[in-house]
């Protein structure tokens, strides 16, 4: 049965909307190294690439999840938005099979892009609340720098003049590190977390949460569903009606868990695929195969 529909200015509409606001990066989409196919090779899934970087191929989906992503997007009552820490130039790096999305998150929520192109009333909202609740970006850059230790910090760098990140040797960093720095930055409004080889300082702010509400209200939605694997999604997943989380990454580590929040059963690259399916099955009847 298709979707209720209702008359609008003389075009037709779903009579209801789902956002889909998914992470990318081992949510949707995986680096070689982050594929985890424990299988013969013999028998692992035909992957394809979908994005490429220095003239190479960087992120995988299955063909499977390429076909289920395609169904999703198609779908009228749909509205998909990836969702990442991603800064805009990274984000347009990658292409997604299915139709372009109309609306995409980047840079924790800092960016709303429209048809590809940042929204200026959303830039002049989080600019505005940057202003008013947090310590500047020089202020914690400057306090990065001077902390770290050059014998464990690899690079430092600022994304879209938002937020600010280490990539350090895990195995050099000492343990209690990270949890100075959140106590320097918390009463100056800005939050840290240690994923991988970064440490991020975020504007408490400056949420994929936020941007995702603020979409939400601009398509109508009435159901919203969410992935995410990392702790940056976090306020992401509880903010959606339902969500998922792969088994694997910094929110699994760390054993987090929420009531509407599900984890995958499986890992890697198959956990993406996973949510996929878990997205259709939420949004309505599917098509016949």
């Amino acid at each position: 049965m298709s979707t209720p529909r209702k008359q609008t200015a003389g075009s037709l509409v779903p009579a209801s909307r789902t956002l889909v606001a998914s992470d990318l990066d081992r949510t949707l989409i995986y680096s070689a190294a982050a594929l985890n196919l424990l299988m013969p090779d013999a028998d692992a899934p035909r992957l394809l690439c979908v994005e490429v970087y220095d003239k190479k191929p960087l992120s995988y989906v299955t063909e499977a999840a390429a076909a289920l992503l395609e169904e999703l997007t198609r779908s009228p009552s749909t509205v998909f938005v990836p969702t990442t820490t991603r800064t805009r130039e990274q984000y347009h790096r990658i292409h997604l099979p299915g139709p372009a999305a109309r609306f995409a998150i980047c840079a924790n929520g800092g960016h709303i892009l429209v048809d590809g192109v940042s929204d200026r009333d959303w830039q002049r909202t989080v600019a505005g609340r940057l202003a008013e609740e947090c310590a500047s970006l020089d202020e914690v850059r400057a306090h990065l720098v001077s902390a770290a230790d050059p014998a464990w910090l690899l690079k430092e760098r600022v994304a879209e003049d938002l937020f600010a990140y280490l990539v350090v040797d895990r195995a050099l960093l000492p343990a209690d590190w990270t949890k100075e720095l959140a106590a320097w930055a918390e009463p100056r409004g800005w939050t840290v977390s240690l994923q991988g080889r970064k440490i991020y300082a975020v504007p408490r702010p400056l949420t994929k949460s936020a941007a995702m509400r603020e979409v939400a209200r601009r398509t109508g939605a009435t159901l919203t569903l969410a992935a995410g694997d990392s702790l940056l999604d976090a306020d992401l997943l509880l903010a959606a009606d339902r969500g998922w989380r792969p088994g694997h990454g910094e929110l699994a580590d760390a054993g987090w868990s929420a009531p509407h929040v599900e984890a995958t059963a499986e890992n890697g690259v198959a956990a993406g695929e996973e949510i996929l399916r878990r997205f259709l099955d939420a949004t309505g009847p599917r098509r016949a195969a």
